[in-house]
């Protein structure tokens, strides 16, 4: 089974390298953003707590996005692999799958992390909000704010995988395909697909 995590600020392009690498691995996505946009637009009780911090730029609690992600794991007992995106977003959260995937007997096979210059993130969330209508991605404070919260909290998620050899640092600058051929090399020569 092949698990990927991939990794990277917001706007470094995770959510559109995920579709491409899910259609090419055959494997299932799950985006907490996704998953918590759903259950806002449905305003279950999860998307109403989890609007209340997202609106601040700030992480939902681990336990919340935990229970809410295993729920989803949960849903494909056959699945080929998974790509996490957006998560996990803290070292609680690394252990937290961590032990639940080690119950499932599939460990975690690569973390990837998109890197992309700061400046470079701020244009591209901008452009996102002012296209698809996101309000977090509309203002500027906020989209700074985000990108702080990511390298204040989640970046230091990277060096959980850093210390077990799956974490692979990769270029997020350039075209979607000439990305997604490097995401293509990382997983093909760091994981046994077949």
């Amino acid at each position: 089974m092949l698990n990927i995590v991939l990794f990277g600020p917001p706007g470094a392009g995770k959510g559109t390298q995920s579709e491409k690498l899910v259609n090419k691995y055959s494997l299932i996505h799950l985006s907490t953003g996704d998953i918590f946009r759903a259950n806002m637009k449905g305003e279950t009780d999860l998307g109403k707590l989890a609007k209340s911090y997202m609106d601040k730029g700030e992480l939902v609690p681990d336990q919340v996005t935990i229970n809410m992600l295993e729920a989803e794991v949960n849903k494909y007992p056959n699945a080929m692999g998974f790509i996490f995106d957006g998560f996990p977003r803290t070292v609680p959260q690394a252990e937290a799958l961590d032990t639940f995937l080690a119950q499932r007997n599939t460990p975690i096979t690569l973390m990837l992390a998109l890197e992309v210059p700061e400046q470079e993130l701020i244009n591209r969330l901008l452009l996102r909000g002012k296209d698809s209508g996101r309000t977090d991605d509309q203002d500027e404070n906020i989209v700074k704010n985000r990108i702080k919260v990511y390298n204040e909290q989640t970046a230091v998620a990277a060096a959980f995988y850093q210390k077990q050899n799956k974490y692979l640092a990769v270029n997020g600058i350039g075209t979607i395909d000439e990305i997604f051929q490097r995401l293509c090399r990382a997983i093909d020569t760091r994981s046994v697909v077949h």
